[in-house]
């Protein structure tokens, strides 16, 4: 059986299209206006990037902000379409005729829905990869010229089921990643799954290469013995070289293609992946969140349609747009704190709206 759409179905289509068209050019303005100036008034305070270099860091910046509003995108392009209908009695003269409003409304929600698979797998993942970018240049613009080495601590995990180290330096250099004044804190997982502190390891200095750290003027001693001390000694490691001494990157610099990867690397490394769970969760729920709310925008208009009052469905609009945001933020507020999981953090929103917006478009349409 396959789907196929009408005159009215299509034009529909096209006016919430071109309606998303404007919505999404509106807001993509005012966030690039914005981090415009973000971007001049903080990295730029000396007048040493150009025009162009603030341009192109806006421009990596940006999509990462445009695309967590993307729900609002369709809330009022739809609004905006219905709402140009209503104003050329286009609506009045398809219902007149009978047709009923599910007709019209479901196609544009199916179509909201496709938008957001794809905003999901394919823009997303261009906007993550922009951020990351941003966040890279915006800390290699702020430590330009600043010593090499790094003062504040260092702190890494890393080990499996049966054993744990935990490693801090209490500084490193940026050049070779190398900590100095690093200490080995070992720790290994008995038969009953509880975990003991085995060994403690202070070095001078601490390398990681090729699977192994190399540490120098070395002394260790394995709990109720007494200290040794090594010229050089070796550590078995399983960090990679190149991500060691990164920070694990902030949840919106992944795409939903790395995240399943990102939480496994950090659950094995004995972290918390709370956070990542929570951005995972709510990346599956998008397409359903833009579906909702292109059903509850058709909705609203359907039912102000009768009682003609432009300026009150605007301020409606307003206020649910508003009304959306703080639902979503305090839900995901919550599951970041471990107070609801984050399957329900992520999803709850998308049902309500889903459910509210259903439930308002079977009031107007069948009393």
């Amino acid at each position: 059986m396959t789907l196929r759409l009408g005159r009215i179905e299509r034009y529909v289509l096209t006016q919430q299209l071109k309606a998303l068209g404007v919505a999404l050019a509106v807001i993509a303005a005012l966030v690039m206006l914005i981090d415009f100036v973000e971007v001049s008034r903080g990295l730029n305070s000396d007048g040493e990037l150009s025009g162009f270099k603030v341009l192109g860091l806006v421009g990596v910046k940006s999509p990462a902000v445009i695309v967590q509003l993307l729900p609002f995108v369709f809330l009022f392009g739809t609004l905006g379409a219905y709402v140009s209908l209503n104003r050329r009695s286009e609506l009045i003269a398809m219902r007149a005729a009978g047709i009923s409003a599910w007709r019209f409304v479901l196609p544009a929600a199916a179509c909201a829905f496709v938008l957001g698979i794809a905003s999901v797998t394919v823009i997303g993942p261009l906007a993550a990869a922009g951020d990351a970018h941003w966040q890279s240049e915006r800390s290699r613009i702020n430590n330009f010229g600043k010593d090499n080495t790094a003062q504040a601590p260092v702190w890494l995990r890393e080990g499996d089921d049966a054993r744990q180290m935990i490693i801090r330096g209490a500084s490193q250099n940026r050049a070779n990643g190398q900590l100095l004044g690093a200490s080995f804190f070992i720790y290994t997982t008995s038969e009953d799954g509880k975990r003991r502190f085995s060994e403690r390891i202070d070095a001078e200095t601490a390398t990681l290469n090729a699977g192994r750290w190399r540490l120098t003027n070395a002394v260790g001693g394995q709990s109720g013995q007494r200290a040794v001390q090594y010229a050089t000694m070796d550590l078995p490691s399983n960090l990679a070289n190149e991500e060691a001494f990164q920070q694990f990157a902030r949840p919106q610099s992944l795409s939903i293609w790395q995240l399943p990867q990102q939480i496994s690397r950090i659950n094995s490394a004995g972290f918390a992946s709370t956070s990542y769970d929570l951005r995972l969760q709510q990346l599956l729920a998008t397409p359903l969140m833009f579906a909702a709310m292109s059903i509850l925008a058709a909705a609203f208009s359907l039912r102000l349609m009768r009682l003609g009052d432009m300026a009150r469905m605007a301020v409606s609009a307003v206020v649910l747009g508003f009304a959306f945001y703080f639902v979503n933020q305090f839900s995901a507020a919550m599951g970041s704190a471990e107070v609801v999981p984050p399957f329900v953090a992520a999803w709850l929103p998308a049902i309500l709206t889903a459910l509210a917006a259903i439930t308002l478009l079977i009031y107007t349409e069948d009393g």
